[in-house]
């Protein structure tokens, strides 16, 4: 069923943000508000992933309080927590951008992902077909963000690649095109907060295995 927040009209410029959100914290909304403001962008969907293919199951929550705790988070109106992989069918980055550009070839799409993902894309299934599908924009993470700018990937973009001033237009230009946003970088991180003992999902999920 298609949530309110997913209805989309020909024109509007909407970041995608794909993870676990496990659990969904203030970081995710700093680059989110970030990428809104750098990129000029009508809404963001947070793509609550049903697994990372390339994340363990390991102390991952159950997929509903992961969609609920973005749900939680996400105190914009711009901002739309979704499963709508989950409703796709997908489980690669690849085929949810083929699936979203097909329904909607009106939209303009654009990736977003963090500094340590860029280093990573190489790994990413089939993803010289990915960044065909869509502009992407690298937003900055702590420790990763020089290397993102010099890893493989980047090379390959490199003559695809926009100034960081010229967000505005990166909505506007057929792929492959690139950009790495500057700001303030988030150190929150949902790692330490599973570490704490502040994120109750992953707790349930071991009380169910018992």
């Amino acid at each position: 069923m298609t949530r309110r927040c997913e209805l989309l009209t020909p024109g509007l410029r909407v970041g995608l943000l794909g993870g676990s959100f496990n659990p969904a914290h203030e970081g995710h909304l700093h680059i989110t508000r970030m990428c809104l403001r750098a990129l000029q962008l009508d809404r963001v969907w947070w793509l609550v992933s049903p697994q990372n293919p390339l994340k363990s199951e390991t102390g991952m929550a159950p997929f509903a309080d992961r969609l609920a705790s973005a749900t939680a988070m996400a105190r914009d109106p711009r901002i739309c927590a979704t499963d709508i992989e989950g409703r796709l069918g997908t489980r690669y980055t690849v085929d949810t951008l083929a699936a979203l550009t097909e329904r909607h070839p009106d939209v303009r799409f654009v990736w977003l992902m963090g500094a340590d993902n860029m280093i990573e894309l190489p790994r990413w299934r089939r993803w010289r077909e990915i960044v065909g599908l869509a502009p992407i924009a690298v937003y900055p993470r702590p420790g990763f963000t020089l290397r993102a700018r010099l890893s493989p990937g980047a090379a390959a973009l490199r003559a695809q690649t926009l100034d960081a001033g010229d967000g505005s237009l990166l909505a506007a230009f057929a792929p492959p095109a690139l950009i790495f946003l500057e700001g303030p970088e988030s150190r929150q991180s949902a790692t330490e907060i599973r570490r704490r003992g502040d994120w109750p999902g992953t707790a349930r999920q071991a009380a169910a295995k018992v």
